[in-house]
């Protein structure tokens, strides 16, 4: 699910990781020949990227169990 890039963070690697709406981060490492992003490696090129969609797969996942509300729950489910 495509995610707009809100902010960026630096992992405990050191590498960064962009900030999606959703609440999910993604790597964005610039580690050639893998993944070539130069623009992660400047303030100003990170910031040009704001508002930009990744996929974000963590949103695709299935969750493993469903979020419920006790208040929602019938008395005898």
């Amino acid at each position: 699910m495509n995610q707009p890039i809100i902010g960026y963070h630096l992992d405990e690697e050191g590498d960064w990781v962009a900030d999606l709406a959703c609440g999910h981060g993604q790597h964005v490492r610039h580690n050639p020949p893998w993944s070539v992003r130069t623009w992660v490696l400047s303030e100003e090129g990170r910031k040009e990227k704001l508002g930009e969609q990744l996929n974000c797969k963590r949103c695709e996942e299935p969750m493993e169990e469903p979020i419920e509300d006790s208040k929602d729950k019938p008395e005898n489910f």
